[in-house]
């Protein structure tokens, strides 16, 4: 296989997990041990890629947050999107400076698919008990629920399979006031300033490094636009699809997934 081809596939990979509730993170891993390894910027700017995708799904709602700045409820939305942003910032770039590297083998991914899939369920059943909600409650999102946002996502970041959109669609969903279409938009909003910052700080190390230099920017520009346009597809999709459902689909995705890789990494150890 050739390595464009290669690049290509790892940004579909990417443009059609990062915002499902199913890991980009853990599937690029995966495909990884087949595909080849990448770089840690080629991965995150693919991420950027799915990112923008985003950017013009929201174009109008950024619009109207930009101009709507001296209205309270535009203005406490905003200050909230910033708050988690931030939480995330300054605890990931804890974790950086602590030395943490994601995992590079299966096991950890298979258990957090697997068990990431049972925590859906869960967090579906209770908010299956509460009356249904509004989309546009002003005070859907409180402060504190912003701040476990943004941990939600530094969690995600540490442990890869967890998701980014999952554990911040379910912590404004589990701790929030927020209907299903509500936790979903402020994830994804918050996932715009979060992706492009881990973007920048990358990019930055690598050239104070040098590392850039052997970056295949070719094979990078490729799987950017390959994620940008499946990401659309993608998350035009899921915006109508939870109108209607739940995310139990992707809950028994992910124990599916994740029983299978463990049962063949089991199986494949005890067999070779």
């Amino acid at each position: 296989m050739s390595d464009l081809l290669a690049a290509l596939l790892l940004g579909i990979i990417e443009g059609i997990t990062e915002f499902l509730p199913i890991s980009s993170t853990g599937h690029l891993l995966i495909a990884e041990h087949w595909l080849g390894a990448r770089s840690d910027l080629f991965n995150i700017s693919i991420q950027a890629g799915a990112i923008l995708a985003v950017v013009l799904i929201y174009r109008e709602r950024l619009w109207q947050l930009a101009l709507g700045w001296r209205e309270r409820n535009k203005r406490d939305y905003v200050l909230k999107l910033a708050l988690a942003f931030g939480v995330t910032a300054i605890f990931g770039v804890i974790v950086k400076k602590l030395g943490f590297e994601l995992p590079e083998t299966i096991a950890p991914i298979a258990w957090a698919l697997l068990i990431g899939g049972f925590v859906i369920l869960g967090v579906e059943a209770i908010d299956a008990r509460r009356p249904d909600l509004p989309d546009d409650d002003p005070d859907a999102i409180g402060w504190g629920t912003a701040a476990l946002v943004g941990l939600a996502q530094v969690v995600a970041g540490v442990f890869p399979g967890t998701s980014r959109s999952a554990a911040a669609i379910f912590a404004a969903l589990l701790f929030g006031r927020s209907s299903r279409g509500a936790a979903t938009e402020f994830a994804f909003l918050v996932g715009i300033p979060t992706m492009f910052a881990a973007t920048g700080y990358e990019l930055l190390g690598m050239l104070k490094d040098g590392g850039v230099a052997n970056e295949d920017w070719t094979a990078l520009g490729v799987a950017f636009v390959a994620s940008a346009i499946t990401a659309f597809v993608a998350v035009k999709w899921l915006l109508g699809y939870i109108q209607t459902h739940r995310f139990t689909v992707f809950a028994w995705y992910r124990i599916v997934f994740g029983g299978a890789l463990l049962a063949w990494l089991y199986f494949g150890a005890t067999t070779s």
